[in-house]
């Protein structure tokens, strides 16, 4: 399964709604993949870092001291890729966002569907959790919670109200899967599986995948029993090679899926195919999609 990690951030810039709708050009039934923080006047919006400075003309902008209303009403653009150390444009330099081949690009760049229209004919503006859902009611979503402690508690807390209020027209728990490499964030989801929503998807932290490898490796994986829908990997970590027949055959025995993340050149995402990867997180949509494999 082709999965668009930000939507293809080698294409568009990544979380925004034309990054995904670019990747739903290429295929229709494309997974998205999103990371998500929550704004001071408590809405979820889509993007890697729990910054803007990277994505925008703000500098030292956290997210969860930025007001949405205010990113609209200004028209804050999300087209740019500028420099950042530990999340901060440190220099003041802005550069606008260029794709693989080296050029600039706008909204008017995407293939929409015939029903959708520009948001902006020259802006990448800011997306939410909810626009992404109401914008693909019928693809598989993979949502990231980036923000930890108390306020990637509380970001938590308004992704499942999201999917609360739109599941009944949009199946959110039947195709959205969160995760958060954060503990704290991942027991809290635990918790709510357990006590609110039983089919709640979820994808383990570092810790938990930890634990798993750990049982794995002493033939005792039997008792990994941290209630995971896929494990979404790298290709390797401290170590650890994730992209084995092996690995993948254990996580199906316990019917975990198992995604990699994030692989751009051709070689790595045949050999995958070949192993049985379930889903390869690119990029790239453009030559994942290409290959012979995964049009079969």
């Amino acid at each position: 399964m082709l999965i668009a990690h930000g939507g293809g951030n080698h294409e568009f810039p990544d979380n925004t709604l034309e990054a995904f709708y670019n990747a739903y050009s290429i295929d229709p039934q494309v997974m998205m993949e999103t990371d998500v923080s929550l704004t001071r006047d408590s809405v979820v919006i889509l993007s890697h870092d729990t910054t803007l400075d990277r994505k925008t003309r703000l500098i030292n902008a956290r997210i969860a001291a930025v007001n949405y209303a205010d990113l609209m009403k200004n028209e804050v653009d999300f087209g740019y890729h500028n420099s950042v150390s530990g999340g901060v444009n440190v220099t003041g330099v802005f550069s606008k966002y260029t794709n693989h081949l080296g050029k600039e690009v706008t909204p008017l760049d995407i293939a929409y569907p015939d029903s959708v229209t520009p948001r902006h004919p020259s802006k990448f503006l800011a997306t939410t959790l909810a626009e992404l859902v109401l914008a693909f009611p019928c693809n598989p979503i993979n949502v990231e919670i980036k923000q930890s402690g108390s306020t990637g508690l509380a970001a938590l807390h308004k992704v499942i109200e999201t999917m609360e209020n739109l599941d009944a027209t949009h199946h959110t728990f039947a195709r959205m899967v969160l995760a958060s490499f954060h503990q704290e964030i991942f027991v809290e989801l635990q918790r709510i599986r357990k006590t609110r929503h039983p089919g709640l998807l979820l994808s383990p932290s570092i810790a938990s995948v930890k634990k798993y490898m750990a049982l794995q490796s002493i033939g005792l994986d039997l008792f990994y029993l941290d209630p995971v829908s896929v494990f979404q990997v790298p290709i390797q970590r401290a170590g650890h090679r994730f992209d084995t027949p092996t690995f993948i055959r254990s996580a199906h025995r316990h019917n975990i899926a198992v995604h990699y993340w994030t692989v751009d050149d051709v070689e790595t995402m045949h050999r995958l195919i070949q192993i049985g990867a379930d889903g390869i997180m690119t990029n790239r949509p453009w030559i994942l999609q290409g290959l012979p494999e995964q049009k079969n």
